[in-house]
């Protein structure tokens, strides 16, 4: 297959096709794409980079990783760092280096490589990837602080990995009487000015101009995006990678900037980042060849088994005593360490530069880090969930509910909620509202959800669905429009949201703005006040086959206002999707119920476990 667009459109489309499948079926995204690119590249041969892209293949992955490393940068907040800033300088300023020792030792005495290319590999393999970080802490939901701590060490590590391994090159070059010490010195110095300096700086300029109103908005994302690109090569002609750092740094200076269109970019930079990341892996893994498949033998595998066991661990250990973490999620630090894009695109630049200079096995770096990527991303994708599981630093894996707006409404809701071992939070701005809650024990957030504060407080990947319930419309339909990228548009709900029929309505506000509303009846905040003042309950009722959900509709009439379903294995489902999954007949049902049809709940529930028990009896004989 030559055609080069064919060729792209199956990159692309594989990708993707990867992404769906790994959170289908909560699988490790990187592992999916890793294998799609073995599938379509030395598997099948559908496509040969190396030979279909020529020279352009080193400088797409150059800018991808470019594009990368700048967003996660974007994602690094100091306020996040308090509470692992320790913890972080520990990782990084001892930890890397000491992995760098090691792990030069290793690779010469255990994969029996020469000093050069074990120096070089062993500089590149301190780098643990936010290409391959980012999905797992996605899918793992660790708690925030070591998933801040892993998140911090990716980013900043990534740059300075591949930077171990600049250094190590050039002193090998020195050595082979290839470049003069002073010129190298000369580049470093150059580099570092450009690569820290001179990107906060750019930084701070972009800040400037889009505070000031010199650029319009629809040229914002365009120039930033040339700012990183410009950043990258400028810094890149001085030292080779040195680039890495600077859009790392550009990244860190606008994140933690107080730009108003920050959010956007940020969601345009994520979606983007997934294309790139999705692209990049298929295109790596697809340039694999069996002859370096069949390069690795048994003494490389166990310097690999080595990384893993002994140098990783030592490192991170050794690092952070005193540092203030658990000794918990000093393990769990010790033992995730997957390699991402980064090491595969340098490790393919420094393979041959060695070959070059006479290094026999500078060519094996290459397999070698694909290995040690494929390995990791395999073994720490599917033991990080576990391993967080039992060492208690995992957050609750239950489906969760964010509350916004504290009122007798969802002081009811969520004491059922709570009931029912479902994770729930409230969130208000209003503290003598929030005192209504304070008093039955369910957890709460002083504060506007919206602020910047918020990010850092409330841990959002706790909870899977939200419910803005406060008496202004408006408000919650904004809340539920800045969080919908976050838990997905049909994920948020709100009180109040009622459409008149004629869609060109001035009443109805667009499509666009706003959740789902969680009653289908429409009703108003104050409504549903009225109605809890007048004696409505909000009821929890389960269902069975005996009891079922056309039989708990009868009983209880057209004013019966369903909240949501709860199945079996513990799945929420909201409006219509209750419905529909409740006539499966088995789960529970929240509802609003009137006050004339309580007591009967009460009743039918006694008489359904009733029923059930003597079932249960008759089969137990």
């Amino acid at each position: 297959m030559h055609d080069i667009i064919t060729e792209i459109a199956l990159i692309g489309a594989t990708g993707i096709a990867a992404q769906w499948l790994s959170w289908r079926f909560s699988l490790p995204a990187i592992v999916v794409l890793s294998l799609a690119g073995l599938l379509i590249g030395p598997g099948l041969g559908l496509i040969d980079p190396e030979s279909d892209f020529g020279d352009f293949l080193r400088p797409i992955i150059a800018v991808a990783v470019a594009i990368i490393l700048f967003e996660g940068g974007l994602t690094l907040h100091f306020h996040e760092i308090r509470e692992t800033s320790m913890g972080v300088r520990r990782l990084v300023l001892l930890g890397g280096p000491l992995a760098f020792l090691l792990g030069t030792i290793a690779a010469h005495f255990v994969g029996d490589l020469s000093w050069p290319t074990a120096t070089v590999l062993s500089g590149l393999f301190v780098v643990t990837g936010p290409t391959v970080i980012m999905p797992l802490l996605r899918q793992a939901r660790l708690a925030q602080r070591p998933a801040s701590l892993l998140r911090w060490e990716a980013i900043i590590n990534d740059p300075i990995g591949a930077l171990f391994a600049v250094l190590a090159f050039e002193v090998i070059l020195i050595n082979h009487h290839e470049q003069a010490f002073s010129d190298f010195a000369m580049s470093i110095v150059a580099a570092a000015v450009v690569a820290l300096a001179g990107a906060y700086l750019l930084g701070r300029g972009l800040v400037t101009v889009f505070s000031r109103g010199w650029v319009p908005e629809y040229l914002k994302v365009p120039l930033i995006l040339a700012a990183v690109l410009v950043a990258y090569a400028a810094t890149d002609l001085l030292v080779a990678e040195a680039g890495l750092v600077a859009v790392t740094v550009l990244g860190i200076t606008l994140g933690n900037s107080r730009i108003a269109s920050l959010d956007e970019l940020k969601r345009f930079k994520e979606t983007m980042t997934v294309l790139l990341v999705s692209g990049v892996f298929v295109l790596l893994t697809a340039t694999l060849t069996w002859a370096d498949l069949t390069a690795l033998n048994w003494r490389l595998a166990a310097f690999i088994v080595v990384l893993l066991l002994v140098v990783r661990p030592l490192s991170v250990l050794v690092a952070t005593i005193g540092s203030g973490l658990k000794l918990s999620e000093r393990l769990l630090v010790g033992w995730i360490a997957p390699r991402g894009i980064v090491a595969v695109a340098v490790a393919g630049l420094f393979g041959t530069e060695l070959a070059a200079i006479g290094v026999d096995d500078g060519p094996l770096m290459v397999p070698i880090t694909f290995a040690l990527v494929f390995v990791t991303v395999v073994v720490h994708g599917f033991t990080l969930p576990w391993l967080a599981r039992h060492l208690g630093l995992a957050a609750d894996r239950r489906s969760g509910i964010l509350v916004v707006g504290a009122s007798n409404f969802t002081k009811a809701l969520t004491a059922r909620l709570k009931e029912m071992k479902i994770p729930t939070m409230v969130a208000d701005r209003n503290w003598s509202r929030l005192r209504l809650l304070r008093q039955t024990e369910i957890p709460t957030y002083y504060g506007e959800i919206l602020s910047e504060p918020a990010e850092f407080s409330v841990e959002f990947n706790r909870y899977d669905y939200l419910i803005a319930a406060t008496d202004n419309d408006a408000y919650n339909a904004l809340v539920c429009t800045d969080f919908g990228p976050h838990f997905g548009r049909t994920d948020v709900f709100q009180i109040g949201r009622q459409r008149d029929e004629d869609s060109g309505s001035k009443k109805n506000m667009a499509v666009t703005v706003g959740g789902r509303p969680l009653l289908a009846s429409g009703v108003s905040y104050w409504e549903l006040e009225r109605r809890l003042s007048s004696g409505w309950k909000i009821q929890s009722t389960p269902l069975t086959k005996e009891y079922t959900f056309e039989d708990y509709r009868n009983e209880r009439g057209d004013d019966l206002e369903i909240l949501l379903y709860v199945a079996p294995d513990g799945s929420l489902f909201f409006a219509e999707q209750a419905q529909e999954r409740a006539a499966s007949n088995a789960g529970r049902i929240l509802a609003m119920v009137p006050p004339e049809t309580e007591n009967q709940d009460r009743t039918t529930e006694k008489s359904v476990r009733r029923k059930v028990q003597r079932e249960t009896d008759k089969t137990k004989t």
